[in-house]
């Protein structure tokens, strides 16, 4: 008797949606780097900060992505530091997704715990109070 059950690799259906999830990035990303979100015109402005002036904790975002394409991490983390914190995050999270699509594993028995998910939010929503304070302006994206 085996110590560890191997579970079947899965292919097609299974995989289709992380691999589209990859590919829209892939694609999103080539885009970032051809088009400069520094440009106007390229891209919406962001809704919250032409209404109120101020900057939400996305604003940036895009710069900082176009930064990383460009090879520049100085400017990506002057742009919006938290957007480059997330990517490690959803890089993990599309790895384990794609890891259990592959396995046929199922998902895990929920999703993360409350006290996690309210941290979250914790922090999306402090650093975008901060970054409009004269203490955290160097939080703003700038131009």
């Amino acid at each position: 008797m085996a110590l560890i059950e191997r579970v079947p690799s899965r292919s097609g259906p299974a995989l289709a949606a992380p691999l589209a999830v990859l590919a829209a990035a892939g694609g999103a990303l080539a885009m970032l780097a051809s088009r400069s979100p520094e440009q106007p015109g390229h891209y919406p402005v962001c809704p919250f900060h032409y209404v109120t002036g101020l900057w939400c904790p996305g604003c940036g975002s895009l710069r900082a992505l176009h930064a990383l394409t460009r090879g520049d991490p100085a400017t990506a983390v002057h742009r919006n530091v938290l957007a480059l914190a997330a990517l490690p995050v959803l890089a993990f999270a599309w790895l384990h997704w794609f890891r259990r699509a592959a396995t046929g594993r199922p998902r895990g028995p929920g999703t993360l715990p409350a006290y996690v998910l309210w941290g979250l939010m914790a922090v999306i929503i402090a650093f975008g109070v901060t970054r409009n304070l004269p203490v955290g302006a160097w939080l703003a994206p700038g131009t």
